[in-house]
């Protein structure tokens, strides 16, 4: 069978905006009496030192939008972010628009129809066959198996495919609250996109496997719910206890299968959710703190991007070029996703 290959990971974000700079100018205010204080330490506590915003909430306050008008912003915003990441990925693996065959785009904080995928495959210039799928609302980990539908694909008919993640999470910013999963989400989330090209067989990472399990008993733990103003995010302090229940499982099931053990993963490419998250996969999989670098780097340049942010850890991994990589992202189910990636070439 005809190996699927990542030949480039693209990224695009808009513009930067730091982290202590966003608490003194706008949510130090959001936030008043004892929220203050909890926001306080949460945004200090959140591991992220700058992160990346299509909506500064210095310059522009969406709190009281409609999600009729965020949802036009997200069209204005998104379309050439994808394009600029796209392009990148396509770029770096040496492939034109032309010769794809199959275009997946995910994204959990936008409606468009005509989607992302359409107008985006027109001003790429994608030919007419090419075939698209649209991933909604699988939140952080829609990555993974938007990476497995694409190898799919490649495997299938030795053509190459691309995969776009795009999200604009600082459009759902929220009235202020209370509740502490609503100040948590504020303090970690950014925007950003980022895309993947797979191609039949050549260099770089081949896509060796991709599995989940999904904790259905925990599907309250994490939501998204629409709201007539934005999206609203619910995130349980309980979700890093579910992870510990099952991502040790799931990694060695994956390893195992290709006769591999945690000693031979020498790139590890965890979502980070969070600092709390990252700690609970660290303790569980007895890794060393140099092996969750990565993840905690990107986190404290860019934040917590949902769906393209597992591309991008990969992608800061391309100085380094470990020869097994473990990529690992988690999101509403309570969903655990883990892709194993194999150096060729």
């Amino acid at each position: 069978m005809t190996r699927a290959v990542i030949g480039g990971i693209g990224a695009a974000y808009p513009a930067i905006a730091d982290q202590g700079e966003l608490w003194d100018r706008f949510f130090a205010t959001h936030y008043g009496g004892v929220q203050r204080a909890l926001a306080n330490r949460i945004f200090k506590n959140s591991g992220v030192r700058s992160r990346h915003a299509a909506v500064n909430p210095i310059v522009e306050d969406v709190t009281r939008w409609s999600t009729a008008r965020r949802m036009q912003r997200y069209l204005v915003e998104a379309l050439p972010l994808g394009k600029a990441a796209v392009t990148d990925a396509l770029s770096a693996a040496g492939v034109a628009a032309a010769d794809l065959g199959m275009f997946v785009v995910c994204s959990c904080t936008g409606y468009v129809t005509p989607g992302l995928d359409i107008l985006l495959a027109r001003d790429l210039g994608l030919p007419p066959d090419a075939g698209r799928l649209f991933v909604g609302h699988m939140g952080c980990y829609a990555a993974l198996p938007g990476l497995s539908a694409v190898s799919d694909y490649v495997r299938t008919h030795d053509r190459p495919a691309a995969l776009l993640c795009t999200e604009l999470t600082s459009l759902h910013l929220q009235p202020p609250s209370a509740e502490a999963d609503q100040i948590v989400s504020h303090a970690l989330f950014a925007d950003a996109a980022a895309a993947a090209v797979v191609v039949p067989a050549r260099d770089g990472y081949e896509i060796l496997d991709v599995a989940s399990v999904t904790d259905a008993t925990s599907a309250d733990h994490m939501t998204w719910d629409v709201t007539d103003l934005g999206f609203r995010m619910s995130l349980s302090p309980q979700v890093p206890e579910v992870l510990k229940l099952h991502v040790a499982d799931l990694v060695d099931k994956v390893l195992s299968r290709h006769r591999l053990g945690r000693e031979d993963i020498d790139g590890w490419a965890v979502h980070p959710g969070g600092p709390r998250i990252l700690d609970v996969v660290r303790d569980r999989l007895e890794l060393s703190a140099e092996a969750l670098a990565p993840s905690r780097q990107v986190l404290a340049e860019h934040g917590n991007c949902s769906s393209p942010t597992v591309l991008m850890i990969v992608d800061s991994m391309r100085s380094t070029r470990p020869e097994h990589v473990l990529a690992m992202a988690f999101g509403p189910g309570l969903t655990l996703y883990a892709t194993l990636l194999r150096a060729g070439g």
